[in-house]
């Protein structure tokens, strides 16, 4: 009876499946990408994960159980190497699968399935999303910090100057009319006093 073993066959034997994983994990490492079957993915990615959790350890005891499995020298080099290096600070999720649509003939549901860290296209577009929310996060917070103290620094600003502009510009205007003011009767009287000096003058000419 097969109580609990829930395991995709794929349609092969055991040692048919085990030697395909092998050849598909060696691939996937060595490659980063590779196009197959959904259902082939699906066992792949719980085939490869577990060796590259056990890679981020490199001793040699580590390296002989990998190699038992992927049966590949290079596939080892590039595993405990540059696969490494990108993907070890991950706690898990090495692998991403994308659907890609269902294969003529068939008509069994294809995908890629690829290492996370070495697809540049997906890393440029998160890129950015990261740095607009910190970006976000740090104008709002000087937003909200700024304003408060430069608002009643403006009102100060404007009120002090408004009256003082007033006076200076009154206070010439208001000079200006006094002395304009003064200015007429003076020439007034000045205009008046020349006849009256003129008719005593003739008449002072008359009695002589």
């Amino acid at each position: 009876m097969r109580h609990g073993k829930k395991i995709n066959h794929l349609g092969r034997t055991a040692s048919h499946r085990k030697a395909m994983l092998s050849n598909m994990a060696a691939s996937l490492i060595l490659h980063k990408r590779i196009s197959t079957t959904l259902a082939k993915a699906k066992e792949l990615k719980k085939f490869v994960e577990p060796l590259v959790t056990r890679a981020k350890e490199d001793t040699t005891h580590n390296r002989r159980i990998a190699f038992s499995y992927l049966k590949s020298k290079e596939a080892i080099k590039a595993l405990f190497g540059e696969v490494i290096e990108k993907v070890g600070t991950r706690p898990g999720g090495y692998t991403r699968i994308i659907k890609t649509g269902f294969r003529l003939g068939d008509n069994a549901e294809m995908c890629i399935i690829e290492l996370v860290d070495f697809n540049e296209l997906m890393l440029k577009d998160a890129a950015p999303a990261k740095k607009t929310t910190r970006r976000s996060r740090r104008s709002s917070g000087e937003a909200t910090s700024t304003p408060a103290p430069a608002a009643p620094k403006a009102a100060k600003v404007e009120a002090a100057p408004a009256p003082v502009v007033d006076e200076v510009e009154e206070a010439p205007v208001a000079e200006a009319e006094v002395v304009e003011e003064t200015a007429a009767p003076v020439a007034e009287a000045a205009s008046e006093e020349t006849p009256a000096a003129e008719a005593s003058e003739e008449g002072e000419t008359e009695e002589k």
